[in-house]
């Protein structure tokens, strides 16, 4: 058997392609030789965040089978929102994905979606390039920290990214907890989600920190 790889392409791994045979920065190496750009596997462009609305059977393991496509075409999974208090009418549970890729690679995403059986509600209507970050102060557990999220994710532009709960432990009913939340939602709505923000914290009794001016 031949010492040099090179000498016999047809026993390199199948995921290494005939011309990135040297060392360093292969798609580099390439470019420098031939002047021409090498393919670029991973979509090539920034990526944005999208949001994709999908409806599950609520069976165990169906979540983790449709994100699956996901990780599978090059996406990175920011956050998901499983709304167990509400149903489709198909009967079944809304689920709304934070997705970020490159946006040649969007498309081949939600394709991998449906080839798998996921049915997509809604997709690419939202690309959240902003976001904005509130503490809210009360009590949150009491009021149905869940439902505050819907309602703040059904009547925005805005998705929950990120949520950081601190509630004392063994806390009375009179004690109060906090919550950070970040949200995603597009350029120019943030004033809109924050006065969201305010409507819900304001019907539940929660107070809001906003951000300092400047600072969204």
């Amino acid at each position: 058997m031949p010492s040099d790889p090179a000498s016999a392409p047809d026993e390199r791994p199948p995921s290494v392609p005939a011309t990135r045979t040297g060392g360093g920065n292969p798609a580099t190496d390439e470019n420098s030789r031939t002047g021409v750009e090498s393919p670029r596997t991973d979509g090539g462009d920034t990526p944005v965040a999208h949001t994709v609305r999908i409806e599950l059977v609520d069976e165990p393991g169906q979540l983790l089978a449709a994100l699956k496509p996901i990780a599978e075409n090059g996406g990175n999974l920011l956050s998901v929102f499983h709304e167990r208090g509400n149903i489709t009418p198909r009967g079944r549970i809304p689920v709304a994905v934070d997705v970020e890729c490159p946006p040649d690679r969007f498309e081949t995403i939600l394709d991998a979606l449906r080839e798998n059986g996921v049915n997509v509600i809604r997709a690419g209507a939202e690309e959240f390039g902003a976001e904005v970050t509130v503490v809210l102060v009360g009590h949150l557990i009491d009021t149905d920290l869940s439902d505050t999220l819907r309602r703040l994710a059904d009547c925005t532009n805005a998705t929950v990214a990120d949520l950081e709960l601190s509630a004392p432990a063994g806390a009375g009913s009179d004690e109060q907890s906090s919550a950070r939340l970040r949200l995603r939602t597009r350029q120019g709505e943030t004033t809109d989600v924050l006065e969201t923000v305010r409507s819900v914290a304001d019907d539940k009794g929660i107070h809001v920190i906003e951000p300092m001016e400047g600072s969204q």
